[in-house]
């Protein structure tokens, strides 16, 4: 009994430490308070265990032993269930499997033995509500807490007035970018990029068939471009005029802030587009929810010869190259940290002549290439908190521009 009850309160003032002073939200310190209260109640628990078996020097060290070896039985218990759930440690469910036997056996052998309880009724009243109390926080933790409502940043993408070269034979487009933030926590911004596409859309000379029309419509599911259905306007694909990315890697904004940029986009006069169509997107991550460690280092490029992911080798055959980074992410809490292998988060810059875009995966070493399950997609995303914005299509016709002399 002693050792159970001594080595469940070294594991829980270990962890219950480091939660109260580290962890990421007010519910993760709250839940490292309630585990430091529990390790003091295990510790009276053995010490009570001592004095009601050996030294018989305070009278009710029975039930100080009981109610220290029910708190260790219901907290491994919750434990275990944490660990089991969501760890992919084999030492920590076992510890924690033995550390709730031996818990339940100490409670069952101090109460078969003479206990005095002075109100009984008291308390069994303090244990049910103590109880209670365990078991909110950690359904509060494990349950609400991963499925609360989101909060999104939000990008805003406007074009400025077009200006000519002193020679007219080019023009240029400023673009502002605005990142704003009016949620309660901040995000990481684990990637970038803005692009610029153009696009030829000739007019027919007469009104496009039936047939042409689903035709459009069945590239809808070929491409990130949708084009409108059009009577006489015949949409082609868009080329890349320009991307590149507007905002630092690893850098972060915080909550009630607002990041802008402007980019500039050059173009001949006599350039074969009629539209150009701008995009900006972003890849982040919640403050809360990880610690993404420093810095978010540049692992290599998809043509360069190394090891790279079998998705960035197919990629690369449909004409699609990438940049990558990665960085190591720490859990929001104690339990997680210890209980789980280490992650990284990988971010693939993609450009070709199609577009470019941002990917992100949070993965153990070595499984970047894993495929997960929508569900297993879903639960990655709430867990680490990941948010993908996107603004565009902004289009701008450029017949006006190109008319001037």
């Amino acid at each position: 009994m002693l050792v159970t009850l001594i080595l469940t309160t070294a594991l829980l003032a270990r962890f219950g430490s480091e939660d109260f002073f580290h962890a990421l939200t007010f519910p993760g310190r709250i839940t490292g308070a309630v585990l430091l209260a529990v390790a003091l109640t295990t510790l009276l628990g053995a010490a009570g265990v001592l004095d009601h078996w050996v030294r018989h020097c305070f009278p009710y060290s029975g039930l100080v032993a009981l109610i220290g070896s029910f708190a260790a039985l219901l907290t491994n218990v919750l434990v275990l269930v944490g660990t089991v759930r969501d760890g992919d440690s084999k030492w920590y469910p076992a510890a924690f499997a033995a550390l709730a036997v031996g818990s339940a056996w100490a409670a069952l052998t101090v109460w078969r033995t003479t206990v005095l309880i002075p109100a009984p009724k008291r308390v069994a009243a303090a244990v049910i509500v103590s109880s209670i109390i365990a078991v909110a926080n950690f359904g509060y933790q494990n349950l609400y807490v991963p499925y609360q409502r989101e909060t999104r940043p939000l990008i805003t993408l406007s074009m400025g007035k077009a200006v000519l070269s002193k020679d007219r034979k080019a023009f240029s487009v400023p673009i502002d970018i605005t990142l704003q933030n009016h949620g309660s926590v901040g995000f990481y911004v684990l990637g970038t990029e803005f692009h610029a596409m153009g696009l030829r859309v000739p007019l027919s000379r007469k009104d496009r068939l039936r047939q042409q029309w689903r035709d459009d419509a069945a590239q809808w599911t070929k491409s990130s471009e949708v084009n409108p259905l059009s009577r006489r306007e015949v949409h082609q694909p868009g080329e890349l005029v320009e991307a590149q990315p507007w905002m630092p890697y690893g850098q972060w904004i915080e909550s009630s802030d607002t990041f802008s940029t402007r980019l500039v986009v050059q173009m001949p006069m006599n350039t074969p587009y009629d539209q150009v169509a701008f995009y900006a997107t972003a890849s982040l991550a919640r403050k809360d929810r990880l610690v993404l460690q420093p810095p978010l280092q540049f692992m290599g490029n998809s043509w360069g010869g190394g090891k790279t992911s079998g998705q960035v080798k197919q990629d690369q055959k449909r004409g699609v190259d990438s940049l990558i980074y990665r960085a190591r992410v720490h859990e929001n809490n104690a339990f997680d940290e210890y209980t789980r292998d280490a992650r990284f988060v990988t971010v693939y810059w993609k450009f070709g002549p199609q577009g470019a875009s941002v990917m992100t995966s949070v993965a153990r070493g070595g499984e970047e290439d894993r495929v997960l399950t929508p569900a297993q997609q879903r639960e990655l995303v709430s867990r680490y908190g990941l948010v993908d914005l996107i603004a565009g299509p902004h289009v701008r016709t450029l017949w006006d521009i190109k008319s001037e002399r």
